[in-house]
């Protein structure tokens, strides 16, 4: 009984928040370092191809960083539960910043991808230990009033990324694209080494569970393989899409076979029997899939149908950013404030279907305007549900299960974002093909690549007939989104209310679902470490 007293007491006592703050933006800065990469990079590409030749490898270029980064996810959260966060992190800053120097010093096609893969192993550790770190330091009921940092700097990467690229490439030449990363990554290794501190963790006794890693490597790879060579370097139903179908389900099964055993599993499976960790999966997943299927189509749609620059890309998606951080910060004061959080997934959930199906009802005719302001419809439901989903799936776990927990939910959203892309990617240039053909225009191999300059060139006939067939593909991908995120809906009507874990109410952390108070205590008493 004495121990609970203190350990409420500790609770109650909060560390300065000076110095949270000053370690949570340490961390955002290797945030934003993540996030940045492939945005600046993809500006970069046709001068990089223009100088190092293979064209035919283009797409490996960002396929070995995205396939890296999504494999070694959930092997570097685990690390992290097992060995301790921060060198862990520290490890991941350094391995992303050698692949950053390796990749700008690329001197062929071949080096750059496998260089690439390097950076997105390191990419891997510094999304997973930023949540993580946060996760461990800052208790849950609390941790809204960061989630406004988050989503700005996932606007600032989106806005800024292509802009930034492109004033590189064009002035510095494209290998400060990758070395540009080292004085962000220099800045937040001194930062997080100087003011990061967290209790010191024993090191466990039990092995890496390599079998485990190995399983789930090869599963991931093949799911993302199969979602970014289906129906683009093979068709649906060709026999290399099948084999990685068939290689990827066995490897899976094969994975949950060994977790069973395993001392240390990689993703122990005892964390999905919590409803409100396998509903936030659920729910991050839908939400990766209809977030990076609109990132791809928005601009699109807006430079080839609306006329806009290709060269302010990232200012045409500030109705939808902007709506998704200032309702972030709104929804993450409230939840810190009263400790409620199961209105904003269902809200967010609605907001997000309502704006897929308003700008599926885009057409040639729908102004700027128009469009931006479904944008900020489909931004605000983004907003109540990308650091929510993260927020409950860590309060459903005990403390040494923060890492895999962060890991695992960061996996389903990059999962789901493969999936949109492909999906939705599928759907568009399937209907643009089709509609070109119907309508005379003709179709080529990249006839659904058309930028705005290269439409300008085409005879008016044609021009009109592709703007068509955009605005037709656009609304069959919306379309689609909307219904997959019905799913997300459904799920997020089934969490439970449980008192989110913080120093704001140590009592009600004695006693939540599944009888973990002992983490809540502890992650409070942890944050006064920091």
């Amino acid at each position: 009984m004495t121990e609970l007293k203190k350990a409420a007491a500790d609770a109650k006592a909060e560390p300065p928040a000076r110095s949270v703050r000053v370690v949570v933006l340490a961390l955002m800065i290797a945030m934003l370092l993540a996030m940045l990469d492939n945005l600046i990079v993809g500006t970069a590409m046709p001068t990089i191809v223009g100088d190092l030749g293979g064209l035919e490898h283009l797409s490996w270029v960002v396929t070995a960083y995205t396939l890296a980064t999504a494999a070694s996810t959930p092997i570097w959260g685990k690390l992290g539960d097992m060995y301790g966060r921060k060198s862990i992190f520290l490890t991941s800053i350094v391995i992303f910043l050698i692949g950053s120097v390796l990749s700008g010093m690329s001197q062929d096609m071949g080096q750059l991808i496998g260089f690439r893969a390097i950076q997105g192993l390191g990419a891997g550790g510094l999304m997973v230990g930023v949540m993580a770190i946060i996760g461990d330091l800052v208790p849950p009921r609390e941790r809204g009033k960061y989630q406004g940092m988050m989503a700005g700097v996932m606007a600032i990467a989106m806005i800024g990324g292509p802009l930034v690229g492109g004033t590189i490439t064009d002035h510095l030449g494209w290998r400060w694209s990758f070395y540009i990363n080292l004085p962000l990554g220099a800045l937040a290794l001194a930062m997080v080494t100087a003011v990061l501190h967290l209790p010191r963790k024993e090191r466990t006794k039990a092995k890496v569970d390599y079998l485990g890693a190995a399983l789930l490597t090869v599963g991931i790879t093949a799911i993302v393989l199969v979602t970014t060579w289906g129906g683009t370097e093979y068709a649906w139903g060709s026999a290399v899409i099948m084999e990685l179908i068939a290689l990827g389900v066995a490897s899976l099964v094969g994975f949950v076979f060994v977790e069973t055993k395993a001392a240390e599993p990689i993703v122990p499976l005892h964390i999905f029997r919590n409803r409100n960790f396998t509903l936030m999966s659920v729910v991050g997943f839908m939400a990766g899939f209809v977030m990076f299927g609109a990132v791809l189509f928005l601009p699109l749609f807006q430079q080839s149908v609306q006329g806009a620059s290709a060269t302010n890309s990232g200012l045409l998606l500030l109705p939808m950013l902007l709506a998704m951080m200032i309702v972030s910060l709104v929804a993450g004061r409230i939840t810190t404030s009263t400790g409620k959080y199961k209105v904003f997934p269902i809200v967010g959930s609605v907001l997000m279907i309502v704006g897929l199906f308003l700008l599926a009802a885009m057409d040639t005719g729908t102004t700027r305007l128009t469009s931006g302001l479904y944008m900020a419809v489909l931004g605000a439901g983004m907003g109540f549900l990308m650091q929510i989903t993260m927020l409950v799936a860590q309060n459903s776990v005990e403390l040494k299960d923060m890492g895999v927990a962060s890991s695992t939910t960061t996996l389903f959203r990059t999962l789901g974002s493969s999936f949109g892309v492909a999906i939705m990617g599928a759907l568009f240039t399937g209907r643009v093909q089709d509609e070109m053909m119907a309508r005379g225009g003709g179709a080529t191999e990249r006839s659904a690549q058309l930028d705005a300059a290269s439409l300008a060139k085409l005879p008016v006939p044609v021009r009109e007939a592709y703007e068509y067939a955009v605005a037709s593909g656009t609304h069959i991908a919306f379309l689609v989104g909307g219904s997959v995120a019905v799913l997300a809906l459904v799920a997020a009507l089934f969490v439970k209310e449980v008192p989110l874990r913080g120093s704001a109410e140590p009592e009600a952390a004695a006693s939540d679902a599944d009888g973990t108070a002992p983490a809540g205590l502890a992650a409070a008493k942890q944050s006064q470490n920091a």
